[in-house]
């Protein structure tokens, strides 16, 4: 599946996303066939083993009837098919642990006249396992990735599943980076007072949203890689690891908290595009700032477009017996959600066009060259394209699944590199290049090692040892002489410094004046 922001590339069923291929798509294209010959009568067992040693040990001593011919008990690594009369197809159920596959429908295998498994093409004996037609099995949604996936040949098909899966190491790279430069971008706007304004918030409650919805696909792609690889290890065996994707009501509630976290980030987009728009051009706004209102609508609208938007796809999944809402970002309900983050994305444009020719119309009053006007015309622009979620537009654009494997190669690197790390990309851009932050985070740098230069133990060495004995005289007299508050405040230059590193008037007030007030700080400097 190929997505719109949701989880994407090659792994083990990943959160069904708008259109990037999961390892659950890519086991279903490896048991894609595209014709099958006609169903004569079914022929199936009733509990079907699930492994090769199960299947092993239910047919292993069969007795064929004297005189008949069948075909040989079956694994074809997927279902396992039980002796079949010459000439008879064998029909069972879809299986139950596949994305993109209704259980509810049949697959069949053919038995040839003379008692073999036929392949693809009727006379086709090249594999003793034959050739079992699954795509009954599979859904609308997964039928149609299917042929445009294979629209070329297979050989080009598979380079674009390598390209996934290659993607997906891409993404969790991504996301990782981003997580952690945005959880440090939270704390140092929520450490420091002086960053606490209207601005800032907006951020926090942007980074907030990504970061949870960095979480959950990040905690979905371990799962899915740990399950997968659990899959491989115990292929044979009749057991395999129990995963979210896998576990009812948690894989559900898993998409609806992901979907929930993407909206508000869009939501908390479109609030910084239109907070910064009203700021820049739109002066009657300046003096009111409604954080309640922002609030209400960054979490409380993506509530009940994300409710509207489960329920409806509940309800649909419910009638197609498919597993854990696989594919629902092909079902024509995720527009429900997909249709208000276009339209946030939209918005945003219109804003950032009207922020640039803003931008334009005061450079051009002032005295620049038109080299220099133009180049901070498109800095502004390029600067603002990830805080407004612009560049997300290239994830709601299908997949070229049907174009060259080079054209879909550049489409699913470069659109997964920028989704992937915009979360690293707003954060790098908006805190660690802010002057406010770098400003802030230098002084309390500067603070802590003055401070514990300061109360550090002092080393004489044998050269000032000399001199400690008039040192000591010295001081003697110097504090019998300090008798007023002057002279005693001469000797407090250490107070006078953590009041002007800490900024703090009211104690630099309660300090006494120093003698030399040119070379310490005063009062009026402190505040």
């Amino acid at each position: 599946m190929w997505s719109n922001g949701t989880p994407t590339s090659a792994a083990p069923s990943s959160p069904p996303p708008t259109h990037a291929f999961t390892l659950h798509a890519r086991n279903a294209v490896e048991m894609l066939m595209t014709s099958s010959p006609p169903i004569l009568e079914a022929q199936g067992s009733g509990l079907v083993p699930d492994s090769f040693d199960s299947c092993f040990a239910e047919y292993a001593s069969h007795t064929i009837p004297v005189g008949d011919l069948y075909c040989n008990w079956t694994w074809d690594s997927i279902l396992c098919w039980p002796p079949t009369k010459a000439g008879d197809t064998a029909r069972q159920r879809c299986p139950r642990d596949k994305g993109g596959v209704d259980p509810s429908k049949f697959t069949t295998k053919r038995c040839s006249v003379d008692g073999r498994w036929e392949g693809k093409e009727a006379g086709d004996y090249s594999s003793p396992q034959g050739w079992t037609n699954y795509t009954p099995c599979y859904t609308p949604e997964m039928l149609q990735v299917i042929r445009e996936l294979y629209a070329g040949s297979d050989g080009e098909a598979q380079t674009k599943l390598n390209i996934a899966e290659r993607t997906r190491v891409l993404e969790i790279v991504g996301l990782s980076v981003s997580l952690t430069a945005m959880i440090l971008s939270l704390a140092i706007f929520c450490h420091f007072r002086t960053l606490r304004n209207n601005r800032t918030k907006i951020h926090k409650n942007l980074f907030v949203a990504m970061v949870i919805q960095v979480v959950i696909r990040l905690t979905l792609y371990i799962d899915q890689a740990l399950t997968r690889n659990s899959k491989e290890l115990f292929s044979r065996a009749n057991h395999s690891r129990q995963g979210i994707d896998n576990t009812a009501i948690l894989c559900e509630a898993s998409y609806v908290l992901l979907e929930y976290a993407r909206t508000a980030m869009f939501m908390w987009m479109f609030i910084e595009g239109l907070y910064l728009h009203n700021m820049i051009t739109v002066t009657v706004f300046q003096e009111k700032f409604h954080y309640w209102a922002y609030t209400l609508m960054g979490w409380g609208v993506p509530i009940v477009m994300t409710t509207a938007w489960a329920v409806t796809t509940a309800l649909y999944f419910e009638t197609t017996n498919t597993k854990c809402w696989w594919g629902y970002s092909f079902t024509h309900y995720f527009w429900i959600l997909e249709g208000p983050r276009l339209g946030v994305i939209v918005l945003n444009m219109l804003f950032l066009l009207n922020i640039i020719r803003v931008l334009v119309v005061k450079l051009r009053q002032s005295h620049t060259s038109e080299t220099e006007k133009v180049r901070k015309a498109v800095r502004a622009a390029v600067v603002l394209l990830p805080l407004l979620g612009i560049t997300n537009v290239l994830n709601m654009v299908d997949a070229p699944l049907q174009r060259s494997a080079w054209q879909f190669a550049l489409w699913s690197y470069g659109t997964h590199f920028l989704t992937s790390f915009q979360g690293f990309f707003i954060a790098f851009i908006y805190c660690f290049l802010n002057g406010e932050v770098r400003a802030a985070v230098m002084k309390s740098v500067y603070v802590y090692l003055s401070l514990r230069r300061d109360n550090l133990p002092r080393r004489n060495s044998a050269f000032s040892s000399v001199f400690v004995g008039a040192d000591a005289v010295s001081v003697e007299r110097t504090r019998a002489a300090s008798t007023t508050p002057a002279a005693a405040a001469e000797l407090k230059p250490r107070a006078w410094r953590k009041c002007w590193l800490k900024m703090a008037p009211e104690e630099c007030k309660s300090i006494p004046v120093p003698i030399e007030p040119d070379k310490t700080s005063s009062p009026e400097t402190c505040v």
